[in-house]
């Protein structure tokens, strides 16, 4: 399973996706996506034992 981590253009993380699918969404609702990165292996099984990535995207 991946995960992805978008950033702004400060480098904040402002949210975090499974899929890049979703990532187009957010940038279709306006979010200041600047820049993607794909989780590591054991970045994203933390991810998955704590919450689902939609949990952090307050909203979508």
């Amino acid at each position: 399973m991946n995960f992805f981590s978008c950033f702004d253009q400060t480098g904040k993380v402002i949210a975090r996706c499974q899929t890049e699918q979703e990532i187009e969404v957010l940038k279709r609702m306006g979010r200041p996506i600047a820049e993607v990165r794909q989780l590591r292996n054991e970045e994203a099984i933390v991810c998955s034992l704590t919450s689902s990535p939609s949990d952090y995207n307050e909203d979508y």
